[in-house]
């Protein structure tokens, strides 16, 4: 042993101390070999973000595979970084400035992006210091940030390469508004609830018919100062007098026309649709096709501008109440119902989007997303659980154009410049982007000074999409050594909520630039939630700090927690006990091999059957468990992986073959068995290792001593061939009999120090079983015979197809012991019937396999023999 350990497991005693050392020995690096490589890159999370349990989830995940990779004969690279997350971050700086007195709008460009980046240098390490903690082994001097100047870089060449191939375009379309971050964001960032809204009906007069007028049902009434056309249906005869007509804007004053179309819903509120083209999309379509005039109301903050007439540069929420109150006041307004409607909220800032028309950037998606379409849906690409397939699929055949810009500061600046003449140029440079209008407009005089760079930022999604090429060099670059190691990467642990979002459109990207998807798998966790199902926030209170639980239960113990309850796509109903129960098993590996460890050694002991029989069975249990754990770990089953590894060491190691293998008290243990003991351990910390790297690193140091730089987590796991399944199912037997043996003690109160006979009938049981019960039953000797003793005091069970018995003279009460033969006797009754029922069905005996078939013919068999030793034991216990 290289030295003693401490009475208890302390976690802050080992995780510090191995993580330090991993780091110093840079056992996280990757450099390119002739191993296969298995690489991740990190989803990575806003550079100034804090840990929290969908982070403490996916992080963990990520670990496990990249662990279990490193010790399978991977070169196992995971790329770790953070996002600039545009609109996050800049809303956090905007708040900042305002406790400071500063508006954003009194700073130049420059300015506020000083104090953007000081606000990323004081808080972006935050995150990956406690990513730390969790036990994450990436490749740490690989970092990357999606603004430092490698991934800028790839950013404006795929934007400049994607406009020159025509992909990219500018216009003025509908967009979805933030108001509170003054940006347009995605139809994918727009988050729809339903809402207990009013509905408004508003009368609005006939121009010159007094007493005449239509009435319109509407929302929202403060967009009324938009309104440019009254839209009626023309099969509706409600409306007939109506058209060729015009009305006035209440409250405005403006005449409007009365337009005919068929989109209108006659059902919905009075069967009149008031048009207002800059805020409502179906409206922007119906003025694009009577060409009616736009007139946008609001400023960029959702105030009203000067269209708002008095209520200028007011809140839009304020104005609704309002100009309600006025068209009440009036006599405009008819009634205001109760009325249940789905509102937009802006996902990053929670606030109700506006529909505006505006000019941005656009990207064409439409021939650009079909490779990806067909990689997911002929499993090129594959989604675990694949159940997201139809999700994926719904979402790329509906994809629409992608809005790329964004009004904001914090970003990649859009690389297109402005001529004086309203033309565009674009350059990877101001440079480039000089000489290029040079080219385009002739003129060699022109210099910087006529040239305007595009104030927008671009979407932050379009530097995290190329984020699987952008970390191993640019994705415009074929030929790089590093892309063609690393590219495509091994998986990609995600949430389905971002499934659209970032992991489409990486896949995109992958085709459109390396003719290949991004990664091979997608592993697409749960939602974290309470143990009540709610999704977990700060508002409820029910958000626990996975750095507290962390100090609480150990980061091994939290891991095994949350792994045990995480099956992928499925959400995690999260309870603080789970992670008791992993600093507990912590504890009991801890103290199984602190009970080896003590125990004293002796060249003159010698191995017995009961010693030999476990070893046997538990290399061969072993075996059977890597066999099954790279089955699961194939099928990404990591939450089953560690409900195996917890029954094999707890139950299986700790509960059985420690029992069978441990000496006499206070004698020693034969050399033989402690080294075979110490090798059986060793290869459990090995399997474990992925799952909970610091304890199983502790341990691994202690079995023997290791030279400096050594450490388990690149210790390779050897499969050492087939498994002899002879041998495990003899312990199945002989644990399934001494669990009965013991039962039967408790049930007559007698002491499990007290030697018992045992009494069996079928084939003789072998020395190997015979010795395992012997030493875990206390049984005296073992009496094997055709049929039990015909003394009723016998108190028997079966297992499998023998009928065991102990005599327990005065001990036995017949009556109960009659009541519970019965009732097995009728269990086994209605089972048999079930069988016979179906052997019995000529559909299914011709149908089924025929080792189904055959299997339900030896049920039958057993089932029969069963009942036979059962109806003799109750006609002896009547006699």
């Amino acid at each position: 042993m290289s030295y003693e350990l401490s009475a208890t497991y302390d976690p802050k005693n080992v995780e510090d101390k191995w993580y330090s050392y991993w780091l110093e020995q840079k056992l996280f690096a990757s450099k390119i070999d002739s191993k296969p490589a298995y690489t991740i890159v990190m989803p990575p999370p806003n550079v100034t973000g804090v840990l929290h349990m969908g982070h403490m989830l996916n992080n963990t995940i990520q670990d496990i595979l990249v662990r279990r990779a490193r010790m399978t004969g991977y070169n196992a690279c995971w790329v770790p970084g953070t996002d600039h997350a545009s609109i996050a971050t800049e809303a956090k700086v905007v708040e900042r400035l305002k406790t400071q007195g500063i508006k954003k709008s009194d700073l130049t460009r420059e300015e506020f992006l000083k104090h953007a980046w000081d606000w990323t240098s004081e808080y972006g390490g935050i995150i990956i210091e406690q990513l730390k903690r969790v036990g994450a082994s990436c490749d740490w001097d690989r970092i990357a940030f999606t603004m430092d100047e490698e991934r800028s870089e790839a950013v404006i060449k795929v934007f400049c390469d994607l406009y020159r191939k025509g992909l990219i375009y500018r216009g003025v379309r509908m967009i979805n508004w933030d108001p509170a971050a003054k940006t347009a964001i995605s139809d994918e960032e727009v988050i729809h609830r339903s809402q207990h809204s009013k509905l408004y009906y508003v009368r609005y007069p006939i121009e010159g018919e007094e007493g005449k007028h239509l009435v319109i049902a509407t929302t929202r009434p403060e967009t009324i100062f938009g309104d440019v056309a009254i839209c009626i249906h023309p099969d509706d005869e409600r409306y007939v007098w109506a058209r060729g007509k015009k009305v006035i804007v209440p409250g405005v004053g403006r005449v409007i026309p009365i337009i005919l179309d068929d989109y209108i819903d006659m059902e919905f509120g009075t069967g009149c649709l008031k048009v207002t083209p800059s805020h409502d999309i179906n409206d922007y379509m119906l003025g694009q096709k009577y060409n009616l005039p736009e007139l946008d109301i609001f400023n960029d903050d959702g105030t009203l501008n000067e269209l708002g007439g008095k209520y200028k540069s007011m809140d839009r929420f304020v104005v609704r109440k309002a100009f309600a109150e006025e068209l009440e006041a009036e006599g405009y307004m008819v009634k205001i119902e109760d009325y249940e409607n789905s509102v937009g909220f802006s996902e990053r800032t929670d606030v109700p989007i506006e529909p505006k028309l505006s000019m941005q950037w656009f990207l064409k998606m439409g021939g650009l997303s079909k490779p990806a379409y067909k990689a997911v849906m002929e499993d090129v690409v594959q989604l675990v659980p694949s159940k997201f397939k139809s999700t994926y699929a719904h979402w790329m055949e509906n994809i629409k154009d992608w809005n790329i810009s964004r009004q904001l500061y914090w970003g990649h600046r859009i690389p297109a410049y402005f001529l004086k003449d309203g033309q565009v140029v674009v350059g990877e440079t101001s440079e480039i982007a000089l000489e290029e209008a040079k080219k385009v407009t002739g003129d060699n005089s022109l210099t910087m000074k006529d040239l305007e760079q595009d104030p927008d930022t671009l979407d932050t999604w379009f530097s995290s999409w190329l984020w699987p090429m952008s970390l191993f060099g640019s994705p415009l670059d074929k030929d790089n050594t590093e892309m063609k190691y690393y590219y495509p990467t091994s998986v990609l642990v995600s949430g389905p909520d971002i499934l659209f979002f970032w992991v489409a459109r990486m896949i995109i990207a992958g085709y459109e630039y390396q003719e290949a998807p991004p990664f091979k798998d997608v592993y697409l966790t749960g939602i974290v939630r309470d143990k009540q199902g709610r999704k977990m926030s700060k508002s409820l209170g029910n958000s626990p700090d996975p750095l507290h639980l962390i100090d609480l239960y150990g980061a091994d113990g939290v891991r095994m927690g949350l792994m045990t309850s995480a099956s992928a796509g499925n959400d995690i109903l999260f309870d603080e006990s789970l992670c008791e129960q992993g600093r507990n098993f912590n504890n009991k590996i801890w103290n199984s091999f602190r009970l080896i460890q003590g125990w004293k050694v002796s060249e003159e002991a010698t191995q017995d059957e009961s010693q030999s029989t476990a070893i046997r069975w538990f290399e061969q249990l072993l075996n059977q468990s890597e066999s099954e754990l790279d089955d699961l770990f194939s099928k990404y089953r990591l939450s089953e992986a560690m409900l195996l590894l917890y029954k094999l060491i707890w139950s299986d190691f700790s509960g059985t073959y420690l029992e069978l293998i441990k000496p006499a008290y206070g004698s020693p243990i034969d050399p033989k068995t402690l080294k075979a003991t110490n090798r059986i351990f060793e290869r459990l910390m090995l399997l474990l290792h992925p799952f909970m790297p610091f304890i199983t690193e502790e341990l691994w140091q202690a079995i023997e001593p290791r030279k400096e730089g050594e450490s388990i987590m690149v210790c390779q796991i050897q499969h050492t061939g087939l498994t002899d399944r002879t041998i495990i199912e003899e312990m199945e037997l002989a644990r399934e009999v001494v669990t009965n043996v013991r039962n039967l003690r408790a049930k007559h109160n007698l002491s499990p120090r007290e030697l018992l006979e045992l009494h069996y009938t079928d084939a003789p049981l072998n020395p190997s079983i015979q010795a395992v019960v012997k030493k875990l039953a206390n049984i005296s000797n073992f009496v094997h015979g055709d049929t039990i003793d015909e003394n009723p005091e016998v108190s028997t069970f079966m297992v499998k197809v023998y009928t065991f018995g102990i005599p327990i003279t005065g001990h036995v009460d017949i009556e109960a012991e009659l009541e519970k033969l019965r009732a097995e006797q009728q269990h086994l009754e209605k089972f048999l019937k079930g069988i016979q029922s179906k052997l019995s069905n000529a559909n299914f005996v011709s149908r089924a396999p025929e080792q189904v078939v055959a299997l339900e013919r030896k049920k039958e068999q057993d089932t029969i023999e069963k009942l036979g030793s059962i109806q003799h034991r109750i006609s002896q216990l009547s006699k």
